[in-house]
């Protein structure tokens, strides 16, 4: 009967020669896999994430200083690309001045229109002030609410209103009861949405069964916006609402359990 052969080994995972050999013949089990390209993954995807989510919640300033940056690192690049392909890299570099001076001015036109930033409750006597009038300035939205709490479209809706106001400051958002603003306004008709420009009611919305009911999202509304001309549709708000409602949970899971207290 052969005897087990006891061999030598100092450290079963370096990676020697000798090791090798064992490994080979099954005399010492295989090396674990490294966990350095795994985390090396990691890494990588954070930095990604980073750069991908390093324009959120700047102000003009802050995105006109991290332009600068970005164009310091590309112009360090540039130096060691051959003079073949210089004259193509200046054309995209006039290119994308072009659409920064662009963007930038578009950005600054938002900033200047935001009177707003926040949902106005409205009284009956005020209405043709606050909106009818203001209309005529700017866009206005107005939401006419249930006034009973079991009504969840009317409470999702004024959880959208009050995030859509502060993405969209240069829209004038309102809440009022339905029933106290038309007198005997059908329940069954809440939430309504009345959009007004010009002195005029562009859209009336009842319910948000033109939606998607309990699951209409920001995206839902700002495609509303769009359509009534309260937002250009390449607005870079309702690009990052789109790309932002790409991620959103799929439309089967339960989104009730928020509103059933």
């Amino acid at each position: 009967m052969d005897m087990p052969v006891n061999v030598p080994v100092d450290n079963p995972n370096a990676d020697t020669e000798w090791n090798d050999i064992l490994r080979k013949h099954g005399i010492i089990p295989e090396k674990p896999p490294s966990p350095t390209p795994i985390i090396e993954e990691a890494i990588l995807e954070g930095r990604r994430l980073a750069h991908e989510n390093r324009l959120e919640g700047k102000d003009l300033d802050e995105l006109d200083g991290l332009e600068d940056e970005e164009d310091e690192e590309f112009l360090e690049k540039y130096r060691y690309v051959s003079s073949f392909d210089r004259a193509y890299i200046m054309y995209l570099m006039v290119h994308r001045f072009r659409r920064r001076k662009q963007r930038l001015a578009e950005l600054s036109t938002i900033t200047k229109a935001s009177l707003y930033g926040q949902v106005y409750p409205l009284q009956k006597p005020d209405y043709s002030r606050d909106v009818t009038e203001a209309s005529k300035s700017s866009f206005v939205l107005v939401h006419l609410t249930s006034s009973l709490g079991t009504n969840i479209e009317s409470r999702l809706l004024t959880e959208l209103w009050r995030d859509l106001a502060r993405k969209f400051g240069d829209i004038k958002f309102c809440e009022i009861r339905g029933d106290l603003c038309i007198e005997g306004y059908p329940e069954k008709n809440c939430p309504t949405i009345l959009a007004y420009h010009n002195g005029d009611i562009l859209r009336q919305i009842i319910t948000l069964k033109q939606f998607r009911g309990q699951q209409t999202s920001i995206d839902d509304i700002a495609r509303l916006l769009v359509d009534v001309g309260a937002v250009k549709p390449n607005d870079y708000r309702i690009l990052r609402t789109q790309d932002h409602s790409a991620h959103r949970r799929p439309d089967n899971e339960d989104d009730d359990d928020d509103w059933d207290d």
